[in-house]
């Protein structure tokens, strides 16, 4: 770009940072809009649809390398539409193309750059493209002209291509499956052989699962510790506890700050990816209050802790919503806000621990990645508490905080927070700290307050500078029903279960499919799409038709719905499968799949005084159950029903069969 010119372009009226770091490209870039696809048909160019985030490293480096060169610019700006789109405001339009690339070429990523006829549907893409063409890969302008060229000249075979591919996406929408008569939706052994195929593909040196890239695969671990629990499996335990210690020792864990980096680039979690993302911290929060609920180990309350801090430092927003992200990148470079040099860390560290602590560190003086040293260990995790070495922790801390930082992404997104809320919910449950659980009710009150339309009765998606977008999609409304079942179960207010039940109905009204069976991602009423997607593969993050499913056999069972519980044995009967041929792909229905086998057991406590013993009710790891509690007669659960001016009282149920009530938690707890 030259110096001395300054351009803006439609993207500076928006307000997600990833299409306002966009902003001043020579590109005459335009946002998603309703009336996109008219504006095209009438121009009769094809779209260039490129999408990316924030805190996404080769879309900062492609857009220094073409977007901002003019010559470039130019030849967009004449022959293509060019759209940019924040994949974390619009999942869904990420979520339709990305899909067509991968059908396309078999892999997919961001930047994901993807070429649509007039009318939306896609028919050529990719991912990075260099400047200069290199290992194979066409130069950035090479595809410009060689798409440009085949839209003059070859028009029937794209229309042709696309319109086939169009239909794949479609065909690919989850559906019901034919259903195997079995005398149980889910069995015991079945769980069992879920959880050995998961170890079939364990790193047994390094934890995780699979080789590099490596992810936390939270959603795994949880079914390894549903197999301990349930069938005293010594090699799941050892594997989840394996993989979670390894992280926390390798450098995809922030040793100075705190929190998690999305993935790790080498088998060992050595070097991360260094974006650190809201919901990586929330689904991570999770497996850490299981590991402490099941090993009392204090280095999970130390993580925990280090992990909220974080999470309130870094990407709180100081009344209730978090931010989505912080980058990767700092100063143009990935890493550098986190990484240290040999001599940065020898005048900063005392000298009496400076052999010991790069010893610890596995730091050199030439660097141990890209020349600079990311701190991680293979020692044991618990001596970097104590409190001499905190206290050269906090100096980095200190020398750290006054770098220029890595960019905030200050999105707040419904689904992310709601996940929030779950972690912030379950380490309150297994530690009893009121920190995690005062935040977790703060969250949801800011929530309700700023991303609820209330005239017309839905939420929004996410919100940036106060200004909301788009409507929330399903899986916004699947993590939000479960941060409402959540905070039920750490507060004993039922309040929170009727609005979860609430938005099921919203759910149902809104998003289900034409079988009645399963939930597209957007609801009825989206019009700017071309298709309706049905996801149901648990990726980073669970599935919305997962996270429903689970909830339907939750809250029919707390409100005596039988048409729910009912459907949602039918998503997993459906589901069963490919479940169990492809567990790593689907585990969170693997969790649904676990509580459908052994069973759902209801803890009832009822009485004045009963919150008082919540913080007892809850810090045991029972992941089979349904803990309900309340001051008060509530006539519309069933449980709670004719309940009023009794004395503490707790039971337990299962097959609508009920202990007898006692004042005795203990006795209750120690029968389950």
């Amino acid at each position: 770009m030259s110096a001395n010119k300054k351009f803006t372009n439609d993207l500076i009226k928006e307000t997600s940072p990833y299409l306002l770091q966009h902003a001043h490209n020579p590109v005459q870039w335009k946002p998603w809009s309703e009336d996109l696809l008219l504006n095209a048909m009438a121009a009769d160019k094809p779209i260039l649809l490129s999408i990316g985030y924030a805190a996404c490293h080769w879309c900062h480096v492609m857009e220094r390398e073409s977007f901002e060169d003019e010559q470039v610019a130019d030849y967009m700006n004449t022959h293509f539409i060019n759209i940019k789109v924040d994949r974390e405001e619009r999942p869904d339009v990420d979520h339709i193309y990305m899909d067509a690339l991968q059908a396309m070429t078999g892999s997919g990523g961001w930047p994901l750059n993807i070429f649509l006829l007039p009318n939306g549907q896609p028919f050529y893409g990719g991912t990075y493209f260099p400047p200069i063409a290199m290992q194979g890969r066409a130069s950035w302008m090479e595809v410009l002209k060689g798409v440009q060229a085949a839209f003059e000249n070859n028009r029937d075979k794209l229309v042709e291509q696309a319109t086939h591919l169009t239909q794949h996406l479609l065909q690919t929408n989850i559906k019901a499956q034919q259903i195997e008569s079995t005398e149980a939706v889910a069995t015991n052994d079945e769980f069992q052989l879920i959880a050995q195929r998961l170890l079939q593909n364990a790193d047994t040196q390094w934890g995780g699962f699979g080789v590099a890239p490596k992810f936390p695969q939270t959603f795994s671990i949880q079914v390894l510790f549903r197999n301990y629990f349930q069938n005293k499996d010594q090699a799941s335990i050892v594997h989840a506890i394996r993989s979670i210690d390894k992280m926390i020792q390798g450098g995809i864990y922030d040793h100075v700050g705190g929190g998690f980096s999305r993935y790790s680039v080498d088998a060992m979690w050595q070097a991360p990816h260094f974006e650190k993302m809201l919901y990586d911290n929330a689904l991570i929060l999770g497996i850490l209050a299981e590991a402490y609920q099941i090993t009392k180990k204090p280095i999970y309350l130390n993580v925990i802790h280090a992990t909220f801090n974080f999470l309130q430092r870094e990407l709180f927003n100081g009344a209730g919503g978090y931010y989505a992200a912080l980058d990767a990148d700092s100063e143009g470079v990935e890493g550098k806000f986190y990484t240290w040099s040999y001599a940065e860390l020898q005048a900063i560290i005392d000298p009496a621990l400076f052999d010991a602590f790069i010893a610890y560190y596995q730091v050199k003086p030439e660097g141990n990645w890209e020349h600079t040293n990311i701190l991680w260990t293979q020692n044991e995790i618990e001596a970097e508490w104590a409190p001499a070495w905190q206290n050269e922790i906090k100096k980095l801390f200190d020398a750290r905080a006054i770098r220029i930082r890595p960019a905030l992404d200050h999105k707040v997104i419904v689904g992310w927070n709601a996940m929030c809320i779950v972690g912030l919910s379950k380490i309150y449950a297994a530690t009893g700290n009121v920190l995690y659980k005062d935040a977790a009710i703060e969250s949801i009150q800011w929530m309700e307050a700023n991303m609820y339309h209330t005239s017309e009765h839905y939420f929004y998606h996410s919100i940036a500078n106060g200004t909301p977008k788009a409507m929330a999609f399903l899986d916004d409304y699947a993590h939000l029903i479960q941060a409402y079942i959540q905070l039920q179960e750490i507060t004993g207010d039922a309040r929170y279960l009727h609005k979860a039940k609430k938005w099921m109905d919203y759910v149902l009204e809104h998003f289900i499919d034409e079988e009645g069976l399963y939930f597209y991602y957007t609801a009825s009423y989206q019009k700017d799409v071309i298709i309706r997607k049905k996801e149901s593969y648990d990726g980073a993050q669970p599935s919305g038709n997962a996270l429903i499913c689970s909830s339907l056999n939750y809250l029919g069972l707390v409100f005596d719905l039988p048409k729910w519980t009912s459907q949602a044995e039918l998503m997993m009967e459906s589901m069963r499968k490919s479940l169990l041929q492809y567990p790593g792909s689907f585990g969170y229905w693997a969790q649904s799949f676990y509580q459908m086998a052994t069973g759902m057991i209801e803890l009832v406590g009822v009485g004045p005084t009963v919150h008082e013993s919540l913080p007892s009710l809850m810090e045991p790891f029972l992941p089979h159950t349904i803990r309900l509690t309340s001051q008060v007669q509530d006539d519309q659960i069933p449980l709670l029903k004719d309940k009023k001016d009794i004395d503490n009282q707790y039971f337990m149920c299962k097959n609508n069969s009920c202990s007898e009530p006692t004042g005795d938690l203990g006795l209750i707890l120690a029968n389950i």
